[in-house]
């Protein structure tokens, strides 16, 4: 794979979450030592605890200690949000969730490590008038705080739609989270290598398990879903659309969520590799874990 010199203030390179990736921790390290050594190996880590519960700003700035000044955050959006939770919310009312979530996105904010707050909806959330109302309404109640947007609803994208929603995106300010995941139908979008704001484009890679992506029900369905690892032809390919994506855009933050086997950590620093950024210090006992396959 050929070198490409960039440097980390142009691509960032990071895993959803610290906590799975144990291979590249020294052996016995304890989970709340995790993050302070993920840290040391990556710039930038997906949040996604965050969607399950919203944490206390107590809990964000303990975080934030953990990690240098230069590191940043991308703060997954809590599930009642983005209109995934079908069981009752802790919340009085929309208002007082979105104000929690705001307290707590700030305290990250205030430490300059909040790099986004990711906004991705469900499949079941289509491009329609009523979604679009939702989308401005998150936006105005986040103002202030960097929001990045991703559909998982095909209809944002097909036909004319797409530049429509992209023009959309780009007035109100929203950072495009640019996919790569399975074409398996409806509940999955394609690769659109379009940024909608010239500071900073996301991009996260899911993996390409087109039969786990239909899983959806079944007890491990997570597991099965993200299951992946992409090989050399798959990352070099990726490579040139970030390289794309730079030329409108001055950085991207990439977040590999193929986490199931453990290849998320593999392919970020294989792709770190190819871009000629520095690669962090493993392990003795687990650098051959990465060597190119």
């Amino acid at each position: 794979m050929k070198h490409t010199d960039v440097s980390e203030k142009q691509v960032q390179i990071g895993l959803a979450g610290w906590g799975d990736h144990d291979d590249i921790y020294p052996p016995g390290t304890k989970a709340g030592d995790k993050l302070k050594e993920y840290a040391r190996r990556f710039p930038i880590v997906e949040l996604d605890s965050s969607f399950y519960a919203i944490p206390t700003p107590e809990r964000m700035l303990k975080w934030s200690e953990q990690t240098p000044d230069s590191f940043g955050f991308v703060v997954k959006a809590y599930q009642g949000m983005t209109g995934h939770t079908r069981g009752k919310i802790p919340f009085p009312d929309a208002r007082s969730m979105f104000h929690a979530f705001r307290e707590s996105a700030e305290a990250l904010q205030a430490a300059g490590k909040l790099r986004a707050v990711l906004f991705q909806y469900p499949p079941w959330f289509d491009c329609g008038r009523k979604n679009v109302e939702v989308l401005r309404r998150t936006r105005q109640w986040m103002d202030g705080l960097p929001l990045a947007l991703e559909f998982r609803h095909q209809s944002w994208f097909a036909g004319e739609m797409r530049d429509k929603t992209l023009a959309f995106m780009r007035e109100e300010g929203w950072i495009h989270s640019v996919c790569d995941e399975p074409q398996a139908g409806e509940g999955s979008i394609p690769t659109v290598l379009a940024p909608t704001r010239d500071d900073a484009t996301l991009v996260r890679l899911h993996g390409r398990n087109a039969e786990g992506w239909q899983s959806g029900g079944q007890p491990n369905w997570r597991e099965v879903r993200y299951l992946y690892r992409y090989d050399e032809r798959e990352l070099a390919e990726w490579k040139e659309n970030i390289l794309r994506l730079l030329e409108s855009t001055k950085t991207c933050w990439v977040v590999f969520n193929n986490n199931s086997g453990g290849d998320a950590a593999h392919n970020a620093l294989q792709l770190m590799r190819s871009f000629g950024l520095d690669m962090p210090e493993l392990p003795p006992d687990q650098m051959s874990l990465f060597d190119e396959q």
